[in-house]
This record gives C-alpha cells, structure tokens and sequence, in this order.
C-alpha cells in the first residue's frame, strides 16, 4: 500500500534541521507500559491504546468516544499523564474538512460554483509548467483531482505564505493527469485563496464565523505565525531517523501548512465538528451528499473527508491529520451519531495497522457483529498530512 509523508517530514530540510539543532535531542521516551484506568469491562477499542505506544513507538496516546444512543456517552481514555482530553495539538489535514464545509457553504449561498475554474476567481495565478488554472475546477481542488505538484513534496522551498506555497507547486509540472486522484496540499491552499477572494476575509476568519462560534469549538484556533500552543497542551515529538530517539518540536511556524493543515483543536473539539458536520448541522442534505460523494475518485476522498470500509461492513468517515509532532484521526457513523478520536504525541506511527485495527475494534464490536471478520481486511492507506 502507498503511504504518503507527513506534512512536517516534507518541510524545506533547512527548516528541519535548525528546528531540531536549536531543540536538541532528548530521552528517548521508549514504549513502557501504559497506564490505562483499570476497569473490569475496558473496551476493545480502548485496549488499542496502550498498543499504539508498545507497538506504535507512540509516547502517549489519548482516545475519545461519543455515543447519541440508547443515552449521550462520552468516554475518555489515555495512557499517561502526559497527555489530557483538554489539552491542544496540531490537528493537521484535519484543517481540510473545515475548509471544504466552508466552500460548500458559500456554494449554497450562489457565491461559488463547483464547476467552475480556479482562473475565475483566481485570474492567472495558476499557469506554467503545464498547469492552467482555465482547466481546474473548484470540484477538482476539492477532490484532489486537479493534477497539481503538492508543494510540500518540494524540499527546497520554505514558503511562509500562501503566494509562496503556489509558487512552489507551479515550478514543478503536474503530478498527475486532470481528473485522477492525488491528494496535494497544494489544492486546499488555493482553495483558503478562493475563499479569501470570494469574502474579503481569510479562510481562518470565514471557518471561526460559521463554523467554530455555531458550534462552540472554543478549543479550535488558527495560529498564523504563532509558533507555541494555547494551554493547557502537552508536548509533542518526533522521532529522529538517525538515531531513534525522540526530540520535542512542540514549538514550529506553522505557516508552510497553511489552509492544508495548521489547525490546532482538541479531543472534544472535534469530535464535536464532525458530529455536527455528519448529522446535518453545517449543510443542507444535498450539499452534504455532494462533500461525501466520492464518484470523482473512484471511492477513496470526497471532499475534506474519506470514507473507510471495516471488516464488518461499516463504512466510518473522517480525516487524520499528520504534522510535527501530532497525529490524530477522526473516524464517525454516517450520522455522526457515533464518533471516536484518536491522537498521539508523534507524528509517526511505527505499525499502521494499528489504526485500522482500532477503529474496527470501535466500531465492530464482536456483540454487535457477531459474523465478522478476526481480521481487518488491508485498507487503502489515506494521506496523513
């Protein structure tokens, strides 16, 4: 299966290596016993924590679930006291599913079409190299259909702004041929433009607007330049390849992720937004069938979210998000009626069977499926930036 880089591991290595020489190394926190509550009926899916720091090589890890029914339960597990359900993180791609509920919404408004050329509204800005924005569609960005180089993939780039992050895709040709799948970065970042463009106010502004103060998100935030997290917030680490030990690059500028990834949220946060977002809340039944088709790839991402099929036969939607130091993913019902987020103070996961496995654990509980498989069928890997 293809896996795909992290944001934070396609920064420019300049970035990267004065990052991690000003921070130093430090202990390595290993992959000890978890330290889970000791409860006589702990759940499948909780016992996947512990898990995802033996075998993932996570230091800690935190799990939320929610449940509408028979009576609203939230349960809230995690394997150290280093890491809390209040606590902020940067939540990565997960940045997209908000700015694509977003464009739908001004799409219903009449002040986007989905058909319609990034050069409408974007006039110019997407041309050499084989690119021409004349022949890419809103619907395509959305989709990761567009055929644009994700300028994240460019390691000698270092680019601060939106401007510069196009620039950096458009000195490359097209990755692939309009009209097939592959995700990019690059997309969501024309995209926050467009919505710039369209408003008069930044993607940020719009998604606070009419998303975070609805909903009540007061834990989801937009940091700019801001290189530290709002407290309360753990730390969060990566793994050097040279030697396996894990540094603390809790503190970056999240500029270069943009529209495609520089949320910061929490555990109830969003869980919340994806509850919100599948029950109906944020957009009308039509346009919400239009962000969950997944026709134009065959299957695999429909615009800001991807759907996974389980060995039972339940199909979970959501979005995972992989930068410095954080990963988390948020998988729910078709109604958001049933959700669980997961995330660990890395960004990497040494075993990636192990989300999948978590996730049917969650969702295919033996008592609710009887028949179904032991095993988690091999899943297509999404991408985790």
């Amino acid at each position: 299966m293809r896996t795909f880089r992290a944001l934070y591991a396609t920064l420019p290595v300049f970035t990267v290596t004065v990052l991690l020489g000003l921070l130093g190394p430090v202990r390595s926190l290993g992959s000890g016993t978890a330290n889970l509550p000791s409860e006589p009926h702990l759940s499948p899916a909780a016992s996947y924590l512990s898990r995802l720091a033996v075998q993932g090589g996570a230091p800690e890890a935190a799990m939320l679930t929610h449940r509408d029914s028979p009576v609203p339960h939230d349960d809230y597990r995690s394997t150290g006291p280093g890491i809390a359900r209040d606590d902020h993180f940067r939540a990565g791609s997960a940045t997209k599913t908000f700015v694509a509920t977003v464009v739908l919404q001004l799409v219903c408004e009449g002040r986007l079409q989905l058909s319609e050329s990034v050069d409408r509204y974007l006039p110019g800005l997407v041309r050499g190299n084989g690119n021409d924005g004349r022949r890419i569609t809103l619907r395509s960005l959305l989709t990761h259909t567009s055929g644009l180089y994700d300028y994240t993939a460019d390691t000698s780039a270092r680019p601060l702004s939106p401007g510069a992050a196009v620039r950096a895709a458009l000195s490359h040709r097209p990755a692939s041929s309009p009209g097939s799948y592959a995700y990019s970065n690059t997309n969501y970042v024309l995209l926050g433009l467009v919505v710039r463009r369209v408003t008069g106010h930044d993607y940020a502004t719009e998604i606070r607007r009419r998303v975070l103060i609805p909903l009540r998100l007061t834990g989801t935030s937009f940091p700019g330049a801001r290189t530290g997290l709002p407290e309360p917030h753990g730390r969060g680490y990566s793994r050097d390849p040279a030697d396996g030990t894990l540094r603390d690059v809790t503190a970056f500028d999240p500029r270069p992720a943009g529209a495609a990834g520089e949320l910061i949220s929490t555990l109830t946060d969003l869980s919340r937004f994806y509850a919100a977002l599948l029950g109906g809340r944020l957009l009308p039944p039509g346009m919400l069938a239009t962000l969950l088709d997944t026709a134009p790839t065959h299957g695999v991402y429909a615009m800001g979210i991807y759907p996974q099929r389980l060995s039972c036969g339940v199909t979970v939607w959501g979005h995972n998000g992989h930068i410095a130091g954080s990963y988390v993913r948020t998988a729910a019902t078709r109604d958001g009626h049933h959700v669980l987020t997961f995330r660990v103070n890395t960004d990497t996961l040494s075993d990636a069977s192990l989300e999948p496995a978590l996730l049917t654990a969650e969702f295919c509980p033996p008592e609710e499926h009887p028949g179904r498989q032991a095993r988690q069928r091999p899943v297509r890997q999404h991408p985790t930036r």
